[in-house]
């Protein structure tokens, strides 16, 4: 049968490694696919590089758009990242007539929307397995293995670099900084981690996963984002005390209202799986109203588990290609025309549990006044704990763990507990799931 033709733009990790495994698992996966796969072209600034990685088996150009607009490539693949010219290969190879499968999770959480509809209406694929988790895969089990279920929430760590850091800042008791310096040095961060250590990365896979989850349109800019900057060795370890452990987790949760979308450090407790994910490695929850619980675990990056994914989206498209476009899966998992108008929560409406480290002067009285305040917001204390302070120390540390409250009822709270005499700074919050 004639071969897919495919066009690779990028051939740095994940594009070596898509061209080395597709190379090494031909038969296998021609066996899959119906037809052979091959790389016919590949496009990247470095020339050399690319001509090495290829070894001459394909043409070599440093022209994205001699791809993009070659009629004998089928399916371009889209792998150097970013919102400028990747948007543009992009969307010219949809108005070209060409399926894309691309590993591009922040150009699909900004400009997703506009992206799909213009596939749709050209009546091609854009495939998308990579960009969440690396090589689990969870849009896929979320598009169809759970197709059955109204998906009540998502929670997933799906950053390595954050994940890798608060495992060591747990297991060594070391800061934040002296980590993060670790990871660069190992290769777990980029030079500039901002994207990663921020949530952003996280909250661009958040987006695509609460959109395939509820049937919603991408929308990045509603999402919360808060990074992991500000822990404190301190917090990791008194929240082991109180059996929890802390994740920076992207969360997508329905409710009747509307959809939470958020991305923060989180409590979990130590007995969850998930909690016990560790080092570089990602995992989604999924809670679906029939199957109960669904936990998908794996390499969230890496030059071969990415190249599985951006793989296993080729074979899928090659066994579709020649389908009618009305009868292949949707790309955010619902028909187009079915998408719901279920709005993003703005952070005051969500509901969730609350870690509050409070630093108060050491005398009697400072815990009435907080349980006061606490009881005016209507939240409930379910465990605390109290250092005992050193000897000539005049001030102590306070954990309370609340209830599920309101966040606007969490704000009020802390407004009112850092007014107190004897509290001294900030509040602080980190907010607690118990994945059940």
């Amino acid at each position: 049968m004639k071969p897919i033709n495919v066009g690779l733009i990028g051939i740095g990790t994940v594009g070596g490694g898509t061209w080395t495994v597709l190379k090494r698992n031909a038969e296998e996966i021609t066996r899959r696919a119906g037809r052979p796969i091959r790389i016919t072209a590949v496009a990247d600034k470095n020339v050399e590089l690319a001509k090495q990685v290829t070894g001459g088996e394909a043409r070599v150009t440093d022209d994205a758009f001699s791809l993009v607009n070659d009629p004998e490539i089928d399916i371009v693949v889209e792998l150097i990242g970013g919102y400028g010219v990747a948007k543009e290969v992009v969307m010219q190879s949809i108005a070209n007539g060409k399926h894309v499968v691309t590993a591009n999770k922040a150009l699909l959480a900004v400009h997703g929307t506009e992206i799909f509809n213009a596939a749709q209406e050209k009546g091609v694929m854009v495939a998308f397995e990579a960009a969440v988790a690396g090589g689990i895969p969870v849009i896929k089990a979320l598009r169809e293995g759970l197709s059955a279920n109204r998906i009540e929430w998502a929670a997933g760590i799906i950053n390595g670099t954050t994940n890798f850091i608060l495992s060591e800042m747990r297991d060594k008791g070391l800061s934040f900084d002296d980590v993060l310096k670790e990871a660069q040095r190992l290769g777990y961060a980029e030079a500039d981690p901002t994207f990663d250590i921020e949530g952003v990365d996280a909250a661009h896979k958040a987006t695509l996963i609460a959109s395939i989850a509820f049937g919603i349109p991408v929308q990045f800019d509603k999402a919360y984002i808060e990074g992991i900057t500000k822990l404190e060795a301190s917090d990791i370890k008194y929240a082991e005390q109180l059996g929890y452990r802390i994740k920076l987790l992207g969360i997508a949760k329905r409710r009747s209202k509307g959809v939470e979308l958020r991305v923060h450090p989180t409590l979990i407790p130590a007995k969850r799986l998930i909690a016990n994910v560790e080092g570089a490695m990602n995992a989604v929850l999924v809670k679906g109203d029939a199957v109960g619980a669904t936990m998908y675990y794996g390499k969230g990056a890496g030059a071969e588990p990415t190249a599985s994914a951006v793989i296993a989206d080729l074979v899928d498209v090659t066994r579709l290609a020649t389908a009618d476009a009305e009868h292949r899966v949707p790309h955010l998992a619902f028909q187009p025309d079915a998408m719901s108008n279920l709005p993003i929560l703005p952070m005051s409406e969500i509901e969730t549990g609350y870690y509050l480290r409070l630093r108060v002067e050491d005398k009697p009285g400072v815990l009435a006044d907080v349980t006061r305040i606490l009881a005016d917001q209507h939240i409930s204390i379910d465990a605390m704990l109290q250092r005992e302070p050193e000897e000539g120390e005049g001030e102590t540390d306070i954990i309370i763990l609340t209830h599920v409250c309101k966040e606007s009822a969490a704000d009020a709270a802390i407004v009112g507990i850092e007014g107190l005499a004897a509290q001294k700074g900030k509040v602080k919050r980190i907010r607690l799931e118990e994945l059940q």
